[in-house]
């Protein structure tokens, strides 16, 4: 493919001014100590190999209705059609369980952000610690309903069930919500989804020291459990605890059996819903901008992690027969060579930006990585696997920047020692 015209951004106003306030209190209870990991230098990685970039054509940015265009990609895939990229935030907080913002002005703030979807999801009650009551979880559904525009801006009724050892658990789509009091265990907790119709994500993996019962599977909840953190306020979850001798929490997931999609969020609990630069957020891939669009394309898996704004991200892969599956789905492969094809653009600002795409399989502790891709952003890459379901069942893409190091490393010399900026959901191989 040859050049072509790119983006033209336009700078948005900054309208929240207060700087994020953590607080203590509530939140400090709910969120326990974090682990700090020492830092390693990036070491030269197994099966280097360099991509053959196609350089895209991409349109100017489309802003959500009535919120000014932001820095980054255009909203159309250039390896896919049928969908469209919206930007979601789907883990906030206020003061109506451990945040410190109005409820009233959290909606309207992440709309302003251009954020596309968005959803509330303060704290079900841990023990002693209030979270939400009746009325509150009453007031955030008419909050929701207020700000939701279907085709231009989704807003979402959640919340965040909380327990102090095993984890906590976001859930979404349900008419009413659940505490310890009523679920006070993965099993409980697991068939009131799906006996209530949610969609949930299991959070911040790793920093509660259960982490949801070792991931022990439960086949009646699979469908239901769409989502794994992998971004979380600054941090990337991939090798969190690593350092206290806990294994990688996306590893722990998948090879139990797991079929989440990966995802980003911001964890907000201060008063700048949706603005803070760094922050993890998602990316969907909708066929409509509503509420049934969202959820469907959750249950799709359809959806990416990052932690920059105005990432776009579509990969496909196609096996040898050529069945293309979009990530997220499903390869029906026991061995053969698949063709990976990987669409990374943010826009103008990062024209010839040098990334990485690393394939991550399954290992023990942490994912073994057969393949780095030397790219840059802005371009679609492709480049063949070989891939054999004898060696594990899924496979997901990591998206990193060679030159800066990742603030929670993994095993000494491990590929994703550097810095994360996004992750594909993944697919799953079925014979």
């Amino acid at each position: 493919m040859s050049d072509h015209s790119h983006d033209h951004s336009h700078p948005h106003p900054h309208s929240h001014q207060q700087a994020e306030a953590d607080g203590i209190g509530r939140r400090g209870l709910l969120a326990g100590a974090a682990g700090a990991g020492g830092l390693l230098l990036l070491a030269a990685a197994p099966g280097r190999a360099a991509a053959a970039p196609a350089r895209l054509a991409d349109s100017a940015t489309v802003a959500t209705a009535g919120a000014a265009a932001l820095t980054g990609a255009s909203r159309a895939s250039a390896i896919t059609q049928g969908t469209t990229l919206v930007h979601a935030d789907m883990h906030n907080h206020t003061v109506m369980s451990d945040g410190d913002g109005d409820p009233n002005l959290a909606f309207a703030s992440m709309r302003s952000a251009g954020l596309d979807v968005a959803a509330l999801t303060d704290h079900a009650t841990l023990f002693s610690i209030s979270g939400l009551s009746k009325s509150e979880w009453d007031r955030t559904g008419t909050l929701a309903n207020a700000a939701d525009d279907p085709g231009n801006y989704t807003a979402i009724r959640g919340f965040e069930w909380s327990h102090p050892l095993l984890g906590h658990v976001n859930v979404w789509g349900t008419a009413g919500f659940t505490d310890l009091g009523g679920s006070s265990n993965m099993g409980g907790l697991y068939n009131w989804i799906v006996n209530n119709g949610g969609v949930a994500s299991f959070n911040h993996p790793g920093r509660e020291i259960a982490r949801f019962g070792n991931f022990s599977y439960t086949a009646a909840a699979r469908d239901a459990m769409v989502s794994l953190e992998m971004f979380n306020r600054g941090d990337d979850y991939l090798f969190d605890g690593w350092s206290d001798g806990r294994t990688s929490a996306l590893n722990a997931c998948l090879n139990a059996g797991w079929r989440t999609g990966l995802s980003g969020v911001s964890d907000e609990h201060g008063t700048n819903w949706g603005f803070p630069e760094g922050k993890g957020r998602m990316g969907l891939w909708v066929t409509q901008n509503t509420r049934a669009g969202v959820f469907e394309a959750m249950r799709a898996r359809r959806f990416f992690a990052t932690r920059v704004s105005g990432l776009r991200l579509d990969a496909t892969a196609t096996t040898p027969s050529g069945v293309v599956a979009r990530m997220g789905g499903a390869l029906p492969l026991s061995r053969g060579d698949v063709r990976f094809a990987v669409d990374l653009n943010r826009g103008p600002e990062w024209d010839g930006k040098p990334l990485r795409i690393q394939v991550l399989r399954p290992g023990s502790t942490a994912p073994t990585v057969p393949l780095v891709v030397d790219t840059v952003a802005n371009t679609v890459a492709t480049f063949t696997l070989p891939l054999d379901v004898a060696a594990g069942n899924w496979v997901v893409l990591r998206i990193s920047d060679p030159t800066q190091a990742n603030p929670s490393p993994g095993p000494n010399a491990h590929p994703c020692n550097d810095f994360g900026v996004a992750y594909s959901s993944p697919w799953w191989l079925q014979p």
